[in-house]
């Protein structure tokens, strides 16, 4: 039985194919479109050279997800490459250039000769709506923190004392700062029409915050230059915030709603600290299947929240942050290990502890994430919902 290994190296447009047989022989080298009659044609090419076929690639979705599809709705075995992998591995070839044929030929090698790879798999439906709603939700948390921060800017530089006194984090300010920008505005307004105003459109604590608006307006009586234009351009980043908040919260019901329809909804929202959109995003980033994992200790590695070891020599015990891992996963462990000190007597005696033994607080957060991973991990492994006792098992 001859077998082949093929490695794509995965763009936007078009991809590199490069078969090799046994002994690192190239057998074929094709650039094609990505599209699917080219990549249907690649595979049966390819499959004529042997009788068995592993492929390569450095992408697991985006620009090569229809390629990844096609190979494995035909039951195919494909193998993942980061490309920090394949940059690093390509120096031990022959030849400084850098090419997408010489790419290609470098992820079918090492196809060839490593074992520790991870194979891809096509993702449950939930998972793959997870990782869409919870991408967008990110893009549009984003776009509102550089709005909010444009707003801050413009505002400090007319009005100083006002940004001082509004707290942002509420949606309070922003209807605020839909109507009035500027403190000659305020004060002609006064703060009773203000509180009654503010009423009027919903916002909680009325008088508190009319009365930190007019006592921010007293304490400045001149205007700047350019204060009417940007008064405008306040308005309309307040305006902008308000959108994306709603926009925001709409997509959280979506998350929410296909998240439920999720096996293991019920067991990861039960581990404190972790609610409906982080476990969504642990959804999203793990595609829910921890057997692709096979061990905690690998997901920890994955979540970039277990130390790598650095020994050398007579050095040993010299831990340090591993570089490799997946951002959103760690982000997802760390901010629920947050949370969960407020609202787990369990973590919080876990986080004193590390902080008693001279842990820095990132790095006794860190240790709690670490722990959790191992609690959720079985959780998963029995489907059951997490109790700050477990229950004890009885022996046959």
């Amino acid at each position: 039985m001859a077998a082949i290994w093929a490695g794509i190296d995965a763009g936007k447009t078009h991809h590199h194919c490069v078969a090799i047989d046994e002994s690192g022989r190239r057998l074929l080298s094709r650039r094609v479109a990505n599209d699917e009659p080219e990549l249907l044609a690649l595979l049966a090419d390819v499959l004529d050279l042997g009788d068995e076929v592993t492929w390569g690639i450095d992408l697991a979705d985006g620009g090569a997800a229809l390629a990844i599809t096609i190979l494995l709705n035909h039951d195919q075995p494909v193998l993942y490459l980061s490309g920090r992998a394949i940059n690093r591995a390509s120096e031990g070839y022959r030849g400084e250039g850098k090419t997408d044929a010489k790419d290609a030929a470098v992820i079918a090698d090492q196809v060839r000769v490593r074992r520790d790879l991870q194979h891809l798999r096509l993702g449950d439906a939930t998972a793959t709506d997870l990782k869409i709603l919870t991408g967008r939700r990110m893009d549009l948390v984003a776009d509102r923190t550089r709005t909010v921060n444009r707003l801050r800017a413009q505002l400090t530089g007319i009005f100083p004392g006002l940004e001082r006194a509004l707290d942002l984090t509420h949606t309070g300010p922003f209807i605020l700062l839909t109507g009035y920008q500027t403190p000659e505005g305020i004060r002609r307004l006064g703060p009773k029409r203000m509180t009654t105003w503010l009423r009027s459109r919903s916002v909680r604590n009325p008088d508190q915050l009319a009365k930190a608006a007019f006592q921010a307006a007293e304490r400045q009586h001149t205007s700047l230059l350019g204060e009417n234009l940007t008064a405008q351009m306040v308005h309309a980043l307040a305006k902008d915030v308000l959108s994306l908040n709603q926009r925001i919260a709409e997509l959280d019901k979506l998350i929410e709603a296909r998240f439920r329809d999720h096996r293991h909804f019920d067991v990861i929202t039960s581990l404190p600290g972790v609610g409906v959109t982080l476990g969504a995003e642990f959804v999203a980033a793990t595609g829910g299947d921890m057997s692709v994992f096979g061990t905690p200790d690998r997901l920890a590695g994955f979540g970039g929240v277990a130390p790598a070891p650095r020994d050398s020599g007579k050095i040993s015990g010299n831990l340090r942050r591993p570089q490799r891992y997946n951002r959103r996963l760690q982000r997802v462990l760390y901010t629920s290990a947050l949370l969960s000190i407020q609202r787990s007597e369990e973590s919080r005696r876990f986080y004193d502890r590390k902080r008693a033994e001279g842990k820095r607080h990132t790095q006794a957060v860190l240790a709690l994430a670490r722990r959790r991973v191992n609690v959720l991990w079985a959780l998963l492994r029995d489907e059951r919902r997490y109790e700050p006792v477990p229950p004890v098992r009885l022996e046959a």
